[in-house]
């Protein structure tokens, strides 16, 4: 049983905090967690909640798996760091190997490059597609999310407080609308619409905006993370393909929060049947260990000489034998299985509280990369800007830890590991939750 939160411990941590950190580290919640098994997160005073957020979909095999912290405490006993820049260990030459093998369906042939993050994934894209391409323009869409970092955030156009007073990015970007078929931006229905996104960016922005001979790259998410759990149309990807194709520009396909098993597939760029040139990922890659991985072509990365990148701590022993670990976890245990299924499951008692739910628009996803999205008018899709707030706080009352993501929507990423049986309890919490904030409205 949850006593409402904050508890005395969670506030007194929560002030001791705020009195040092930035603003600028938001927190969906203000909840002190002090410890994490499987689906399951304990805070300071006791209270137990169901994850249905992961670390934002980072603990993929749940928290504190034991396969990965016996490789931890292993690794540490042996070696904490050393940097790649200084010497060779065999943890970072068998993830590599490990990795290359697991991206073989998104990316054949692929050499790796270690960083400590997926904001720092994606810088080292951007790094190498200009150097190899000899080009600097990039493509990017809207809503998108790449990271804060000042080239990552060149790409992310998610939120405008996100870039608010630093305008002064990295030069060389276009940004072209996602396809948000719930909201799309040219007023368009799919499938009647022939995807014009795509039709946009072959018609207007390569012919009027930017030259092909001048654009290095296009970045897109498989699935909109932050922009809302966005599932694309099926042939968007592919559709996407084939322009770089015909426009010698390289396909960088971010799977930062899509990866490592979250939608059913290692990646979920692996639903579309097309191979990316660049991939970057982080979050789940390293097991809850901070770590970042960018793949590419093998000639691709054989163009960056000797000191044209690097990094101290990225892909430091213990991130990567956490995530080899992990690695094995949702592969013996065929947790990419279990999300398709568990997913499916939760998709269809969604669709039911839709039914009964007026304030529902729209429920999306693959796996269990599932996203909610709250409207006030189901006509007008106005967003319920208020409701998802609401809802969260009355979900972690009796429970149930959810976090926000698009302009008003809710994700469901929970562990893979979670069972039909305990996703159905996080979702009738959510059923309940919702129902009490409609009540007061």
């Amino acid at each position: 049983m949850v006593k409402e939160p904050p508890g005395v411990g969670s506030k007194a941590i929560v002030g001791r905090d705020q009195k040092l950190s930035t603003p600028a580290m938001y927190s969906h919640t203000e909840v002190a967690f002090s410890e994490g098994r499987d689906c399951w997160l304990q805070d300071v005073d006791g209270n137990i909640y169901l994850d249905f957020s992961s670390g934002i979909a980072t603990t993929n095999v749940g928290h504190c798996h034991p396969d990965v912290v016996s490789a931890i405490k292993s690794q540490s006993e042996r070696l904490i760091h050393i940097s790649r820049h200084v010497g060779y260990y065999e943890p970072y030459v068998k993830y590599m190997e490990e990795l290359r093998d697991a991206a073989s369906g998104a990316l054949p042939n692929a050499r790796v490059f270690f960083a400590n993050s997926g904001s720092e994934a994606i810088e080292a894209a951007l790094k190498l597609v200009r150097y190899s391409s000899r080009k600097l323009s990039v493509i990017a869409f809207t809503p998108s999310f790449h990271g804060r970092t000042m080239g990552a955030l060149s790409l992310t156009a998610s939120k405008a407080r996100q870039r608010r007073y630093l305008t002064s990015l990295m030069p060389g970007v276009e940004h072209v609308p996602y396809p948000y078929c719930y909201r799309c931006p040219f007023g368009q229905e799919y499938p009647d619409c022939d995807l014009l996104c795509v039709n946009y960016i072959h018609d207007t922005v390569l012919q009027r905006v930017v030259s092909p001979e001048d654009v290095a790259a296009m970045v897109v998410e498989p699935i909109g993370g932050e922009a809302g759990y966005v599932i694309p149309p099926p042939e968007f990807l592919p559709r996407i393909r084939d322009l770089c194709d015909e426009n010698d520009i390289l396909l960088v396909i971010d799977e930062v929060q899509s990866g490592f098993g979250r939608t059913g597939k290692m990646f979920a760029v692996e639903h579309s049947g097309i191979h990316a040139d660049l991939l970057t990922m982080g979050k789940s890659v390293g097991g809850g260990m901070p770590l970042g991985a960018m793949l590419a072509r093998s000639e691709l990365l054989e163009k960056w000489p000797a000191d044209a990148h690097g990094t101290t701590f990225g892909g430091s022993p213990l991130s990567c034998v956490a995530g080899m670990a992990t690695l094995g976890v949702l592969r013996r245990n065929k947790l990419m299985d279990n999300a398709k299924k568990v997913g499916e499951s939760v998709m269809k008692r969604l669709a039911d509280l839709k039914a009964r739910h007026k304030s529902i628009g729209d429920v999306r996803g693959k796996g269990l990369m599932i996203g909610v999205e709250f409207v006030k008018n189901r006509e007008t899709r106005e967003p319920a800007l208020d409701l998802v707030p609401a809802i969260m706080r009355e979900s972690l009352k009796s429970g149930l830890l959810i976090i926000s993501c698009g302009i008003s929507g809710i994700r469901i990423a929970p562990p893979l590991t979670i069972t039909t049986e305990t996703a159905d309890l996080g979702i009738d919490i959510l059923d309940q939750a919702i129902a009490k904030v409609e009540g007061r409205m």
